[in-house]
């Protein structure tokens, strides 16, 4: 019986790898040349480095809505593929070819009307007039150029996030490699201006990144649609972008909490970090090479959370609901350890990483002790991040707004808002702080997925 579980585990650990290594490779190699371009943009200045990273905050509360919007939709997906109906997977993909393309084109136009506002928040705190000046210049310039590709993000994960609901990983890791070769070289060239074409600074980095979105877009668009054998959902699924009205309804359901959740767990995080640079504008900048190596470090429990939601999606699906509670406990187990083999790496790095930006030795040194914080709190992190896909696979968003974004705007919030306006507690104190009670996160979790409350197969 010891042999057979034994068999059986391995299989099963097997299968999540599958889906999480591809996705762990496209991620690491995207982190990486993010990394590789805050290098170069760092060595354009303190000030650049800062204009894009706020910018590039702003972008990632519009990636975390469209992500929300596409998961939402994704738990019947991967349900419908635990279930083997295709004709429920077609319909699924084109609610988010449809609700992807109204939210990046309402998205791109209160970032066209606002950006200078929304930047200034960031730009409150002790600092030279003069750098807040250049820095909201910067960011303003470079937010303008990627508005371009908020549309084709949008389209690309309806299509990414399909693939990757069905199991299918390799495909979108595929996509964004080539997109990410591009992107680098066009960085290369344009940032610094190389073999003849103008240095373009941080506007030239936000030049390269949307040529590079419309590259992974295509390669999606024309690899899926010549592979409708592997991918039956494809055929007609362009005929007509009609929905049936009851399924439809359900599909908004799902998808307008998380949608919802995922925008305020992200301006939740926006607030955290306007809370720190409210203190010293200095923070902007260390918390940039922070999240660097963060994003990097963290591809494996990041990867391993979303598996853990494609598998539990079609453990639900496929009607096994006896084994979902027990598949869930070994999954975040091994996801746990994803996230203190990787934390361990980061603190370890914490002192030389910083040494690779061209700033001042005060933003390296708190910069440092980012890292650290960071690293002994990931395997917390790696906890919540599992139990969050968990419980989303099921469907029951409610519960997983109230635990991720209620956590957010409830504890982490409000204990960032305090410290920074209302105490002399130093920034890195601030900050490890507000990271450590992701404990309390952790124990909402346990409770929540110990219940079995998420358990339910919403495609019978």
């Amino acid at each position: 019986m010891t042999a057979e579980l034994t068999k059986d585990n391995k299989s099963f650990y097997k299968h999540l790898l599958a889906i999480a290594i591809p996705m762990m490779i496209q991620n690491g190699i995207s982190n990486f040349v993010n990394l590789l371009d805050n290098l170069m943009i760092g060595r354009v200045g303190t000030n650049a480095l800062s204009g894009v990273a706020i910018a590039n905050q702003l972008i990632f509360v519009f990636y975390l809505v469209i992500f929300g919007a596409t998961a939402g939709v994704g738990i019947f997906t991967a349900q419908f593929h635990g279930k083997g109906d295709t004709e429920g997977i077609r319909y699924s993909f084109r609610f988010k070819i449809v609700a992807n393309t109204l939210l990046s084109a309402l998205c791109v136009l209160i970032f066209a009307l606002f950006s200078p506002f929304l930047i200034k928040l960031f730009l409150q705190g002790e600092g030279d007039p003069a750098d807040a000046a250049e820095t909201l210049e910067i960011g303003v310039k470079y937010l303008r150029v990627i508005l371009i590709s908020l549309i084709p993000i949008g389209l690309t994960q309806a299509y990414a996030g399909t693939l990757k609901d069905i199991g299918r990983t390799k495909v979108p890791m595929v996509a964004s490699l080539c997109a990410i070769f591009v992107n680098l070289i066009g960085n290369a060239l344009l940032i610094y201006g190389m073999f003849g074409l103008p240095a373009l600074g941080a506007t030239g980095a936000a030049i390269a990144t949307v040529i590079s979105r419309f590259v992974e877009l295509a390669i999606l668009i024309v690899y899926t649609g010549r592979h409708a054998d592997a991918f039956p959902f494809i055929s007609g699924a362009f005929a007509k972008l009609t929905v049936p009205k009851d399924l439809a309804r359900k599909f908004a359901l799902k998808a307008l909490p998380l949608m919802c959740n995922e925008a305020f767990w992200a301006l939740g995080t926006t607030f955290m970090n306007q809370s720190y640079s409210y203190r010293s504008l200095d923070a902007v900048a260390s918390l940039n090479i922070e999240s660097t190596i963060w994003n990097l470090m963290g591809v494996a429990f990041i990867a391993m959370g979303e598996a853990v939601g494609i598998v539990m999606g079609h453990i639900l699906g496929s009607g096994n609901l006896e084994n979902a509670k027990k598949s869930a406990y070994k999954m975040r187990r091994f996801t746990v350890l994803c996230g203190l083999i990787f934390g361990a790496l980061m603190v370890a790095a914490a002192p030389f990483f910083p040494m690779l930006y061209n700033t001042t030795t005060a933003i390296r040194t708190t910069a440092t002790y980012f890292i650290i914080i960071a690293g002994i709190t990931m395997p917390l992190c790696s906890y919540t991040h599992a139990s969050y896909f968990i419980l989303r696979a099921g469907g029951n968003t409610l519960i997983t707004v109230i635990f991720d974004c209620g956590y957010t705007w409830c504890v982490a919030v409000p204990t960032a808002y305090i410290l920074s306006r209302y105490t002399s507690v130093s920034l890195v104190w601030m900050v490890a702080i507000v990271r450590s009670l992701e404990f309390v996160k952790d124990i909402i979790g346990f409770v929540l997925v110990k219940s079995g409350i998420w358990i339910r197969n919403i495609v019978k």
